[in-house]
C-alpha cells in the first residue's frame, strides 16, 4: 500500500480494511517456524544479541526472541494518524465487526500479506470508525511505500550494529534499502557478515560466508552442531 493513496484516498483505506478484516482471523492465527525457533534458540544462548526484522507478524516475539527491532513496525497495533494514538489490532476487530456484520461470513482466499482477496466487492460500503479519542484516520501501525522508517528505530540499529561481532543476515535479498543499510554499516565498520539466502542479495560483495540453504534447514543443522534443543513456542 502507498502512503499517500491511504491517507488520502477514502475508497483506498475502506478496501484495505475490507479485505484486512476477512483475512485477519486467518493471520493472527499464525505460528513461528522452525527459523523464528531456532533464532530465539540462538538468543537464549547467547549467541544473538538483537534481531532486526523487516516482518510486521510478530512471529520472532512469539517464538520466544526478546531484543527484537520491528523495522517495519507490527500489524497487530493500529496507530492513529491524528493523535498517534495506538490501539490494539483485535480491538479494530471488534469494532469493524459491529459495524459490518455481513462481512464476517465472506470466504475468500488468503495472500500472502494476510489480507484477503477480494474481487467484484463494493468497498464503499464498508464503514472504517475513526479513531474514538480524536476522529482521525486509523492505519496499521506498519511503514507503507513512500513513509520514512521511524528515525528512533533506524537508530537502534545501528547501535546495535556499533556493538555487534558479526552481522547474519536471514532469509533476505536486502533489496530494500532498510535492511540493506545495517549491512552496509556493518562492512564498514569491518565486521564479519553472512548470510543465509537462497539466491542473489544486494550485499553479496560484502559477504564473509553465504550458504545457499533454506533457511530453516541452516540454522537447525547449526543448532545440532552446537548440540542446543529447540523448545516448542507458545503464543
Amino acid at each position: 500500500m502507498d502512503f499517500d493513496t491511504f491517507m488520502h484516498s477514502r475508497i483506498a483505506r475502506q478496501r484495505y480494511w475490507a479485505r484486512s478484516f476477512v483475512g485477519w482471523e486467518h493471520f493472527h492465527q499464525a505460528t513461528p517456524n522452525g527459523c523464528h525457533t531456532a533464532l530465539a534458540t540462538l538468543e537464549a544462548h547467547g549467541k544473538v544479541h538483537c534481531l532486526i526484522t523487516q516482518n510486521v507478524d510478530g512471529l520472532h516475539q512469539a517464538a520466544g526472541s526478546q531484543h527484537v527491532i520491528d523495522l517495519h513496525g507490527r500489524l497487530d497495533r493500529v496507530r492513529c494518524m491524528g493523535c498517534e494514538q495506538r490501539y490494539p489490532r483485535h480491538s479494530l476487530q471488534a469494532a469493524l465487526k459491529r459495524h459490518n456484520p455481513s462481512w464476517a461470513h465472506i470466504n475468500a482466499t488468503i495472500a500472502p500479506d494476510g489480507d484477503a482477496d477480494l474481487d467484484g466487492v463494493d468497498f464503499a460500503r464498508f464503514f472504517v470508525p475513526d479513531c474514538p479519542a480524536c476522529r482521525g484516520i486509523l492505519k496499521p501501525d506498519v511503514v507503507y511505500f513512500g513513509e520514512p522508517v521511524p528515525r528512533m528505530r533506524v537508530e537502534q540499529g545501528m547501535a546495535a550494529v556499533q556493538q555487534c561481532d558479526a552481522v547474519l543476515v536471514v532469509g533476505s535479498s536486502l533489496m530494500v534499502f532498510s535492511g540493506y543499510r545495517f549491512v552496509r554499516a556493518a562492512a564498514e565498520l569491518n565486521r564479519p557478515i553472512a548470510a543465509i539466502n537462497m539466491g542473489h542479495t544486494r550485499a553479496d560483495a560484502l559477504l564473509s560466508l553465504k550458504v545457499e540453504q533454506p533457511c530453516d534447514n541452516a540454522l537447525n543443522n547449526l543448532l545440532r552442531q552446537l548440540n542446543y534443543s529447540v523448545s516448542t513456542p507458545s503464543r
